[in-house]
């Protein structure tokens, strides 16, 4: 089996289910029917090659579409919507009624999570749909979850000593610090149970996956955003992630919106295969490659960003709301700054350089700096007063690769 024959095959395999997405949403979902529309199509494409002359749908184009129109028009007439979150952007995404409606279970059974574990969920349920997306999917498993959230390491390690936590599912950044603060703070190794994770957001660089399972077992990556839900998954380490069975997943010329060459990376360009959810041939902004394993089609993961927004401790920035922050802080004694992200012992880490006004205090503008930042971008950054900024880039991404 050659790659290209693999993805003809996967194609092939899709094409009715994503084209039955676009005929029962016609007339449903006013964004979808005005992209058709704005790519020349009478109505609903009936092939693939149809469907690829309909404009990617890019991440970075969501906050202004959904200013003027729920979900941007998105989401079916008649869709039950149960809950409803707010990314950075801001974007607002439903959450479906129904079990696992982010479709993560397989990810979690890959990771080898199922009925009989106690999982500690730490991905945060405030705003955005990330902790509850994964909540969902344990439930739906028949899991114990601990909603455990980011932040308070400390407490968690002691609960996973207490309760015999077996399971984790978080950044692979925040797996580590676990680990760490149940070493540090002289909990009983005895007690520690939790041997499997899995992990997505952030890169898991080999010399951190072989940290992580010298402690725990059994770790493994998935791929997925807000919007769509779980993209792809592995089901062993280093090779690839399996493709979700409800999306339909093209790499795509960024120029062009079109389909590239099977061997060369393109942009990540997700279906989903919802009716109630029609988000069809949306831009993640993400970069990946196609490869084979024992002739399956696989991603090669997370190569870089076409996007303007980038994505640091599992959640997105735009420079929208950099320079927000920025404007704002100019009346609280800030000449100009930049936010830089960086990647520090394969953590990604987030600085904002600012340059202070003469007769500022600037122990006040840092912590100011530091509330803004937590208010407008949920993310905190290491705020750091330099004499000089290299350029007039407000967000910058200086992480290799």
């Amino acid at each position: 089996m050659t790659l290209t024959g693999a993805l003809s095959d996967y194609r092939r395999e899709r094409e009715a289910r994503v084209l039955g997405v676009a005929v029962a949403a016609a007339g449903r979902a006013p964004a979808l029917d005005e992209r058709i529309a704005a790519a020349g199509l009478a109505g609903a494409p009936d092939s693939l090659d149809e469907l690829d002359q309909v404009e990617v749908l890019s991440k970075d184009a969501l906050p202004g579409r959904q200013s003027g129109l729920a979900f941007g028009g998105l989401v079916a007439d008649g869709a039950e919507v149960v809950r409803v979150f707010a990314s950075p952007g801001p974007i607002y995404e439903p959450q479906l009624a129904g079990s696992d409606p982010w479709r993560w279970v397989p990810a979690l059974t890959a990771a080898g999570i199922g009925a009989d574990d106690l999982v500690l969920n730490c991905f945060s349920y405030h705003l955005s749909p990330a902790g509850m997306m994964f909540d969902e999917a344990c439930r739906a498993l028949g899991a114990l979850v601990v909603p455990a959230g980011v932040g308070m390491t400390e407490v968690q390690a002691r609960v996973v000593a207490d309760l015999g936590v077996t399971a984790f599912i978080g950044l692979p950044s925040y797996l580590s610090a676990l680990c760490d603060t149940y070493r540090t703070a002289g909990l009983p190794e005895s007690r520690w149970q939790l041997g499997k994770a899995l992990l997505t957001a952030e890169p898991l660089p080999q010399p951190l996956r072989e940290t992580l399972t010298a402690t725990v077992a059994q770790v493994r990556m998935a791929y997925g955003t807000a919007e769509v839900g779980l993209i792809g998954f592995e089901t062993d380490p280093d090779q690839g992630l399996r493709l979700g069975p409800d999306v339909f997943v093209e790499l795509c010329d960024p120029e062009t919106g079109r389909p590239g060459p099977p061997d060369q990376p393109g942009e990540v360009v997700v279906s989903v295969l919802h009716e109630s959810y029609p988000l069809l041939r949306f831009g993640t902004g993400d970069v990946s490659r196609w490869m084979l394993v024992d002739g399956e089609l696989r991603l090669a993961g997370v190569l870089g960003r076409v996007g303007a927004a980038v994505k640091v401790r599992g959640m997105f920035i735009h420079p929208h709301q950099a320079g927000e922050v920025l404007a704002a802080l100019r009346s609280d004694g800030l000449v100009e700054g930049a936010f830089v992200v960086d990647r520090v012992d394969d953590v990604d880490v987030l600085h904002l350089e600012v340059v202070a006004a003469d007769g500022s205090d600037p122990d006040q503008l840092v912590e100011v700096a530091e509330r803004r930042c937590r208010d407008t971008l949920r993310v905190r950054p290491e705020v750091r007063v330099v004499p000089t900024l290299e350029d007039g880039t407000v967000l910058r991404d200086r992480r290799p690769g």
